[in-house]
């Protein structure tokens, strides 16, 4: 088989928010499952590294698209990519933290972190949906987050609205071969809260290894799974959450706070 023959006959995975956390792991996970890449991110040289990486450590073809997912015109660039060529499996990765609370926020900052965490996630996975219904196969994975079950701030405002998009995308495509799975995680070990500027909190139990939540997430997205909570301890947190009064979510999420970082 020559190179164009084999390069045809493997899968092709999307994933936002590919340079970093979350997001890296799911790309070396599937290179070594030999999937092509796209990596899209805001940063050019470190996806350009990291796609050189799995080039050459798994033989596969890694493509570069650098794009601000907060910008319209970030958003409309990957599209145009999903609807120009074959994507096999999207996942919907990317994201951030603010560093303050709804007051202390520019509404600009407000904005963009939804559009980035529910907008965005929304427009490339109808998008997607389409192609894949069309083609008669494909998987959407939207890491949403456990914090999607509380109140806190506009981080969790925007990942309930993607978690809730999600359930409904795959209830619309519930008889078609193309699965659609929301990820909840919980705490897990990345360079998130380095970002954030905050310290981790609780105790070390509660954190999960990036290995742990990216192998539970892919075997429940294969099994056509609609949501997938990495961790016995979130599980359990989920169950708790969907039956505990909105009162005692809100006294809960209003008493966690990370504590800041001078």
């Amino acid at each position: 088989m020559d190179s164009r023959a084999d390069e045809a006959a493997r899968p092709r995975a999307l994933v936002t928010g590919a340079g970093a956390g979350l997001g890296r792991e799911y790309t070396r996970r599937l290179a070594a499952d030999s999937y092509d890449l796209v990596l899209v991110g805001r940063n050019e040289a470190r996806l350009r590294e990291l796609a050189q990486q799995l080039e050459s450590e798994f033989s596969i073809r890694a493509e570069v698209v650098p794009a601000d997912l907060s910008a319209a015109e970030g958003i409309d660039a990957i599209r145009a990519v999903i609807e120009s060529t074959r994507v096999d499996l999207l996942i919907n990765n990317a994201g951030y933290g603010l560093k303050h609370g709804l007051l202390d926020s520019d509404p600009d900052e407000l904005a963009e972190l939804d559009t980035v965490l529910s907008g965005a996630v929304r427009d490339l996975s109808v998008a997607a949906a389409k192609e894949m219904k069309a083609r008669g196969r494909g998987g959407i994975i939207n890491v949403s987050s456990l914090a999607a079950l509380t109140t806190m701030g506009q981080y969790a405002a925007s990942k309930s609205a993607a978690l809730v998009f999600t359930e409904a995308l795959a209830g619309e495509l519930r008889d078609t071969p193309v699965t659609v799975t929301a990820v909840l995680p919980g705490f897990i070990r990345t360079e998130f809260h380095e970002r954030l500027g905050v310290d981790r909190p609780g105790p070390g139990w509660i954190w999960l290894d990036v290995e742990h939540v990216v192998t539970r997430s892919l075997a429940d997205a294969r099994r056509g799974k609609v949501v997938s909570i990495p961790g016995w301890q979130y599980r359990l947190a989920a169950q708790v959450a969907h039956v505990a009064p909105r009162s005692l979510i809100r006294l809960g999420s209003e008493k966690f706070s990370f504590e800041r970082n001078s």
